[in-house]
């Protein structure tokens, strides 16, 4: 089959999607739909957001399917009308079995992790917060547990000790977008094969709530290093620090550097001040607070912080 009669349709919501998407216009593959995420309304005055994947979808001139539920008759019609022979699926949610078994090339799911480990929402996060040193994306044919579809390809990755969760979402989205496209050649000459994922062997990713993200000053130096950079910039650690007065402040932490010095003696969760340094007593040693952002505040550096505050503990 040549590849602009293969008809392809594309799931997607996030930017990490968006990346994939245009690999393959620019590559004239025939996308002939892309499905999203309906808009959101938002913010204070209620307002329609639109997905990165449709934002882009619509500046191609894509058709757009938006379902509310993907068990709908209408929207299983209209996915049926197009006659699409592949389904490709990144970063969006679960399909039906009635959707995922459409295809009769199948439907092929491009994940941001080294399956079977961090099978989940947050394959991302969960390694650099877990201290991971590599991961990478794989595509996978899908199936009906999440995550678990044999395997077609895998692509690794360093996770370097100066990364956060920003820079290695930028590097597997352009790397996932190249595999994209290498599993649809693959596909298109015949020449793919796959490998089921081993049985009882995974790690779990799930998604993230706001609980997750404080910082637990119990924890040691580094493990609170990995929270805090596998959070940022986004959804960003947090703690809430007391100031001398007893004021309470809701702060983001994006970055962090554990500093060497001990802190035996001194109360997790402990301020001190050195210069322009603001440093917290971890299970182990002084951590940095190299740059945070208080309640209501724009982000600032540590040093800056101190202009404006009186910090006396963290919690």
């Amino acid at each position: 089959m040549e590849k602009k009669n293969l008809k392809i349709v594309f799931f997607g919501t996030p930017e990490f999607a968006v990346e994939s998407l245009d690999a393959l216009e620019k590559n004239e593959y025939n996308v002939v739909a892309v499905v999203t995420m309906p808009d959101k309304a938002a913010g204070r005055g209620h307002r329609l957001y639109q997905s990165d994947v449709k934002k882009y979808a619509e500046e191609k001139g894509l058709k757009v399917l938006q379902p509310e539920k993907l068990k709908d008759p209408g929207f299983l019609a209209e996915l049926m009308a197009l006659e699409a022979d592949l389904f490709i699926v990144i970063a969006f949610r679960m399909l039906p079995k009635d959707v995922w078994q459409m295809p009769p090339l199948g439907t092929f799911n491009l994940h941001a992790s080294l399956l079977p480990k961090y099978r989940g929402a947050a394959p991302i996060n969960r390694a650099v917060m877990n201290g991971e040193t590599e991961t990478g994306v794989t595509t996978f044919f899908l199936k009906h547990e999440i995550d678990t579809g044999d395997m077609i390809m895998q692509r690794k990755i360093e996770i370097l000790p100066t990364d956060n969760v920003g820079d290695v979402h930028d590097r597997l989205m352009h790397l996932g977008a190249g595999m994209v496209l290498e599993t649809v050649e693959a596909i298109i000459n015949g020449t793919l094969t796959t490998t089921p994922q081993p049985e009882g062997e995974f790690t779990p990713a799930p998604k993230i709530f706001k609980e997750d993200c404080r910082i637990d000053w119990n924890r040691t130096a580094s493990e609170i290093h990995n929270l805090v950079r596998g959070l940022s910039p986004y959804p960003a650690a947090w703690t809430i620090i007391t100031e001398e007065s007893g004021r309470p402040l809701e702060c983001k932490v994006f970055e962090t550097s554990p500093t060497g010095m001990k802190c035996a003696g001194s109360a997790a969760g402990t301020i001190k001040t050195e210069g322009k340094r603001l440093m917290v007593a971890s299970a182990d040693e002084w951590i940095e607070i190299i740059s945070l952002q208080p309640a209501g505040k724009k982000r600032m550096e540590g040093a800056a912080f101190l202009l404006g505050y009186h910090p006396a503990s963290a919690m």
